[in-house]
Order: C-alpha cells, then sequence, then structure tokens
C-alpha cells in the first residue's frame, strides 16, 4: 500500500507545482524598467465580482499605490515615444468607455495624479457608458486622454477591409468631436492583422495598443501592436508585482 501513498503525494505535489508555475510567472524573464508598462484595464466597480475585466476600486487603489511607491512616471499612451529609454515609465488604459471609469477611477486617478488613455467604442452597445460631460470634464483635466476604439466594438477579422477601415476612421472623428483631438487606437478583442496596422497609420494615429501580454521596447515595429501588462481584479499583491514585472502573472 505505501506505493500508493506515494503515488497520492506524488499527484498532489506535482499538482501544486503546475497551479503555483500557472498563477505565479515568477519564471518568466524579468523585463528592465527601461520598458514601459503599458497597463491594460477595463471596469473598475465596486458592484460587480473581481475579474479579468473588473478591477474593484480598492485593488485599483492598491496598484496606483505600488506604482507612485515604485517612482512611476505617468504618461499617455499617445506619448509614449517621448519617455524611450526612462526608467519607470508607466501607461495606464483602459477600453470600451464604462461609466464606472468616471465614478471610480477617475477621483482615484486625480488623487494620484496618474494619467490614463480611455479608448472609446463611440456607439457601443449593451454596457453603461460614459456620457458627453463625463469625456469632457476628464479631457479638461490633463491627466484623461481619450483614444479609440472602434464605433461598435467590432471583430475587425470579421469585417470587410471596407467596413474595418469606416469603423476605424469614423471612430477617431467622434472622439475628435468629442475633445477635439485623437491620437491612439485599441483593436477590440486584440482582433487585428497588419492590414489593419497599416490602417490605424493611414488614418494618421500615433500608435495603437494591442492585447499582447507582453513588456516590450517601444519602437517602429511595434507602433501599431504595442503590447500590454496583464491584469486581473481578483490578483494578490504578490501577482500585481510579477505581472508588473513580466508582463502577465499567469499563463
Amino acid at each position: 500500500m505505501m506505493w500508493l501513498l506515494y503515488s497520492v503525494v506524488g499527484f498532489i505535489t506535482f499538482a501544486a507545482l503546475l497551479y503555483v508555475l500557472g498563477n505565479y510567472t515568477f519564471w518568466l524573464p524579468y523585463r528592465s524598467a527601461r520598458l514601459p508598462r503599458v497597463v491594460m484595464l477595463h471596469q473598475v466597480t465596486p458592484d460587480e465580482d473581481a475579474s479579468g475585466m473588473n478591477m474593484p476600486p480598492q485593488k485599483f487603489e492598491q496598484l496606483l499605490q505600488y506604482l507612485v511607491n515604485k517612482g512611476s512616471i505617468f504618461c499617455f499612451v499617445s506619448e509614449l515615444e517621448n519617455y524611450a529609454d526612462q526608467k519607470n515609465v508607466v501607461a495606464l488604459s483602459f477600453d470600451d468607455g464604462f461609466l464606472d471609469n468616471y465614478q471610480y477611477a477617475y477621483p482615484l486617478l486625480k488623487k494620484y495624479q496618474a494619467k490614463a488613455t480611455i479608448y472609446l467604442a463611440t456607439q457601443i452597445e449593451g454596457i453603461a457608458k460614459l456620457e458627453i460631460a463625463h469625456i469632457q470634464e476628464m479631457a479638461q483635466s490633463g491627466i484623461i486622454e481619450f483614444g479609440a476604439h472602434t464605433q461598435h466594438h467590432v471583430n475587425l477579422l470579421k469585417l470587410s477591409d471596407e467596413e474595418a477601415l469606416q469603423e476605424m476612421q469614423n471612430s477617431k472623428h467622434d472622439v475628435e468631436v468629442l475633445v477635439g483631438q485623437c491620437f491612439s487606437f485599441a483593436y477590440p478583442f486584440g482582433r487585428f492583422n497588419e492590414k489593419h496596422q497599416q490602417m490605424a497609420k493611414q488614418i494618421g494615429f500615433k500608435n495603437a495598443v494591442s492585447t499582447r501580454k507582453k513588456i516590450e521596447t517601444y519602437t517602429a515595429s511595434n507602433q501599431f501592436n504595442i503590447p500590454r501588462v496583464s491584469t486581473h481584479g481578483a490578483m494578490n499583491a504578490l501577482q500585481m508585482r510579477i505581472a508588473l514585472a513580466k508582463g502577465r502573472y499567469k499563463l
């Protein structure tokens, strides 16, 4: 019977090891502090469970406190080229344009004087979204810039080239009407190809963010395919630090 006991203990140990390695990616290579951290976020609300989409306000404040204590330099995504080779550069980014970005994230960003970029899907349906007055107030604050995220939050790969170009172009125009300028783009669902990168450049965006979970040097080669740091509303303090050091805290 001892072999059975050893087998069970061995299996449990192996499973525990796999869990730790999968949920704490400390084994990934450390990324230099001279590489910018572009952080991907969506919602910040206490009214929904913590998830990959939602980082409750308390956890978001912990993230901001950690970044401020590290001496982070906060910039807009459109400003990344201005901070080449500087240490501890962070660009916070929010996708979609949820109302809670104004209700809960914005007060905390003001409290810590942390810049952020919000990518608006200007005609998105099915969410409680930012109102025009909110958008204009935030834009005038100097700590929020607005980028485009298509009009209807569509998967560009499912559209014709003409439809994709129109969605991207019209969303840029919508944001410009709202706040006077729009420099950066985010691909909905992280779905895009080389043609869409060329479209972003052609339309006049300075850069574009993806959902690739990495930390890289900002260069002309990834200017329209910028990776972002993966976050989760339920990640613990150690996972948060791993994510900002490696680009992702779990597989």
